[in-house]
């Protein structure tokens, strides 16, 4: 699975963190449902995760077309506007579980979170 973040918002590392919990959470329940072996494997070999930044909302939503045109798993996340940005501001996306050769296709050139 990888997350990826919008690095164009100004979040807190703790709001970030809860973002991606939605995200993997997620992703994770549509996979029990659409792919329920994948789901198997990632959680029994690790359940990896990786946490990857693109540069604004543009590039995650050609990122999340490219990912649903592959149908792999994936999830965007809407923010609900409680705390630090307002409603409907997307965060973040999760890729996987997935073929990680499918996934590492589409992600393996974006840069790592720091």
């Amino acid at each position: 699975m990888v997350i990826v973040a919008r690095a164009d918002l100004d979040l807190s590392k703790g709001k970030f963190a809860a973002q991606a919990a939605h995200a993997a959470v997620k992703c994770a329940l549509t996979a029990k449902r659409v792919a329920p072996r994948l789901l198997e494997k990632w959680n029994t070999s690790g359940a990896r995760k990786i946490v990857c930044v693109v540069s604004n909302l543009d590039a995650m939503k050609r990122l999340y077309g490219e990912a649903r045109a592959m149908e792999l798993v994936t999830e965007m996340i809407t923010d609900a506007g409680h705390t630090e940005i307002p409603a409907g501001t997307v965060t973040c996306l999760a890729i996987g579980p997935g073929p990680r050769q499918d996934i590492d296709a589409l992600t393996s050139s974006l840069p790592l979170m720091k």
